[in-house]
Parts: C-alpha cells; sequence; structure tokens
C-alpha cells in the first residue's frame, strides 16, 4: 500500500516569522561586513593567549605553551594601549583559565572586534624552527592539518567533549563557502598575516610563511582573523626565544608593528616600516640556520559584490573569467606563479587580480574551467564576471545570463 504524503503550506505563520528573523540576521551580517569594509577603522582588537587551565599545550624543558603564549598576549596588548589609548583591547584570558575555542571566538563576535589575534606556540620535532601564521582555510600540507588538529584537540577537554563543533563544517566545500561569505574578511587576514611574517623575518626569524588550515578557534569569527605559531617551544633555542621576558618582549614588538602597518593600511595612512618610534628592545641573536626565504604566495580567495572599474580588455557583452591569484605588486605574465597560463590583469583599488579563460556568456563552462584549474594545483580560484570589459558581481552577472 502506497504511503500517502500530505503537502504542507510553504509557509504558515511561524515560518513566515523565522524567515523573516533570518533574513534580518543576515542583513545585519552584511551591514556589519559592508560598514567595515568602508570605513576599515580600527577600534576594538581581541588577543586570545591559546590553551590555559588544564590545557597547558605543547611543552619545552621548562616551558609551556599556554604561559608563554599568555605572556607574549599581554605584552601585546601593552603595547597596543600605550600607543592607542583609544582602541579597546580585550583579552580571552588574563590569568591561567581555560576557555572553550568557541568561547573565544564568541568574545570577539559579543564585543564587535575589529581584529582577532590568537596567539600559540608550535610543538614538533627539537630541530624544527621558524614563525608560521595561518588563516582559516584549506591545507595545502599534512603538516599544516596536523598544526590545526594539534591545536582543535583542546575541545576533548570541554564538559560536553567538543559535541557543541559537530555543526562545524570543515570540509573543503564548507570552508570554501564559509570564505565566500567572509570574503572581505579573509582577505584582510591574509594582508595582516603577511605583514605579521614580515616583521618577524625582520627581526631574524625563520619565515616559514602565511598558511591555511581548519582551526576551530576562527570557524566562527566575523571579522580578520589570524593564528600565530610564534615558535617551536621544543625546539630548545627556540625556548630560549619564547620562554624569557626578553624574547617575548621582542616577538610581542614584531607583532605590535604588524599591527600598526595594518591598522594603517586599513584605514588608508602611509604604512610603517621597520621598528616603532619606541625604543628598540635589545636581545641577544637567537640562532638559527641561513636559510633563503621564499616569499609566501597568497592564498587570497574574493569575491567583490559591488561592481569595480577595471578596463580588463577590450572585450564586449558579458564574460566570464576564473580568477587565480591576486597580488600587491603587478606580476610579470610569464611569472611561474601562473604555470604557463594566459593571464589577463585588471586592478581594483590597491590589488593586481589575475584571471585566464574567456567564456562569453558562458557560466558553466568558467565553473568547469575553475574545477580543471583547482585540479592543476589554483585551490583557491573562483569565477568572475564582466560586462563590456568591466567587473561587476557575480549575481549581476548571472542575472543577465539567465535574461539572455
Amino acid at each position: 500500500m502506497q504511503e500517502k504524503h500530505t503537502k504542507l503550506p510553504i509557509f504558515n505563520g511561524l515560518q513566515k516569522n523565522v524567515y523573516r528573523l533570518f533574513l534580518l540576521v543576515g542583513l545585519l551580517f552584511f551591514f556589519k561586513v559592508a560598514t567595515h569594509a568602508q570605513t576599515g577603522k580600527i577600534k576594538t582588537v581581541v588577543i586570545d593567549a591559546g590553551h590555559g587551565g588544564h590545557d597547558p599545550g605543547c611543552h619545552g624543558a621548562s616551558n609551556n605553551e599556554k604561559e608563554v603564549c599568555l605572556s607574549m598576549a599581554l605584552k601585546l596588548g601593552n603595547l597596543i594601549k600605550e600607543r592607542y589609548p583609544d582602541i579597546k583591547v580585550i583579552y580571552t584570558r588574563t590569568t591561567d583559565v581555560f576557555v572553550e575555542l568557541a568561547e573565544r571566538a564568541n568574545i570577539a563576535n559579543r564585543n564587535n572586534a575589529d581584529l582577532f589575534i590568537c596567539i600559540h606556540a608550535n610543538a614538533g620535532s627539537t630541530t624544527a624552527y621558524g614563525s608560521e601564521t595561518y588563516v582559516l582555510g584549506l591545507h595545502r600540507t599534512d603538516a599544516q592539518q596536523k598544526v590545526a588538529e594539534r591545536e582543535n584537540a583542546s575541545i576533548s577537554l570541554e564538559d560536553d567533549k567538543g559535541a557543541k563543533y559537530r555543526s562545524y563544517d570543515l570540509t573543503p566545500d564548507g570552508i570554501i563557502a564559509l570564505q565566500f561569505q567572509l570574503a572581505v574578511f579573509h582577505r584582510q587576514s591574509i594582508l595582516f598575516a603577511e605583514m605579521i611574517q614580515k616583521e618577524f623575518k625582520r627581526i631574524g626569524r625563520y619565515d616559514r610563511g602565511v598558511k591555511q588550515a581548519g582551526f576551530l578557534v576562527l570557524y566562527k569569527t566575523t571579522m580578520p582573523s589570524v593564528l600565530i605559531e610564534t615558535a617551536f617551544l621544543p625546539n630548545p633555542t627556540e625556548e630560549r626565544l619564547i620562554g624569557t621576558a626578553e624574547g617575548q618582549q621582542k616577538m610581542a614588538q614584531a607583532m605590535f608593528q604588524a599591527f600598526v602597518n595594518f591598522k594603517n593600511a586599513t584605514e588608508g595612512k602611509t604604512a610603517t616600516t621597520g621598528t616603532t618610534e619606541q625604543k628598540p628592545i635589545e636581545t641577544k641573536p637567537i640562532e638559527s640556520k641561513p636559510v633563503e626565504n621564499k616569499p609566501a604566495e597568497s592564498n587570497e580567495q574574493v569575491v567583490n559584490n559591488t561592481e569595480t572599474k577595471t578596463n580588463l580588455s577590450k572585450d564586449t557583452g558579458l564574460v566570464f573569467r576564473v580568477q587565480i591569484e591576486t597580488s600587491t605588486q603587478v606580476l610579470p605574465k610569464n611569472s611561474s606563479r601562473f604555470k604557463g597560463l594566459e593571464v589577463f590583469e585588471y586592478q581594483d583599488n590597491t590589488l593586481y587580480k589575475y584571471c585566464t579563460g574567456t567564456f562569453p556568456n558562458d557560466l558553466q563552462g568558467a565553473k568547469n574551467y575553475k574545477n580543471e584549474l583547482i585540479e592543476k594545483g589554483f585551490e583557491h580560484a573562483f569565477v568572475v564576471a564582466f560586462l563590456n570589459g568591466e567587473r561587476i558581481s557575480i549575481e549581476k552577472a548571472i542575472k543577465l545570463a539567465e535574461n539572455k
């Protein structure tokens, strides 16, 4: 006997109210993103010292992660307060207490923070060295995945053993969708991370680059957010750096200078480079292997919802392309980063963006090509649209294509 199914009305009164509520929340969130992108004013910074309480993190010979991270976090906050008394500095913890990963993000969101800085120390062999900064994204190597898994392991120490994180979609599709939703913040996170690495390199640290991985502490933040792996605590030389007040101050000073540069850049001021006006801190040289540092590749994935003047080419009509690279400087067309592809350059504010492929009024063709490029190593390729040579939002392009 075939079971009968009763059709429900599409929206009853309660459903309509719920729908309106979700629409309102979405509009408010979009307004926050748009407002932040327009003003770029940094008024509130949340600094998160990793681990704490019954979660010590990784260990060195005489130091553990929770202690050295707290010390660097407090020092960084003090530097910001001294230089910018109008900026509100909030710590996720100021003492040796355990704070859940989700709550750390909640603290930033509740306070409408403009920047979230998470400070950690790295685990590894006794010979591993260097500093690296992460943003939320797709890991490219097993090593990056292991770093995220180690930091995420703190959820096993929470009261519910991590049950609340079951709704977090850390699949590639889930993270890409989140990056799409938070495109402006993702771009700014990468910019800040690059500035942090630049300052670390300036003080003699080995630059391990800007990387991406699925960190739970960054998953729910709705502002530019980074997680800094300052040094490898199991390495005796590295421990002598972040395990002493002198070295911690040196690292905090570098992070602070990156903050100054990021603040100037996002607020439209001339970026400061080098040391700040404060007296440089004299420190003993930290031993490290002389290694040639390669510049970290940009991992940006940005989708602009506003039309921008680009004058990409003389193409007329609606054309879809696939964007594969973004840079703060002009890249030569034969750059190895393009892997031999013919690229088209356009400028969006201070960024130079590069795309490939030409698909007149053919969104599906561009999508298929994007998938091919991802398989070839362009992991963060995405489709963009142009009308008569000018960049337009993908939403407008889809509507135009549908009306053809």
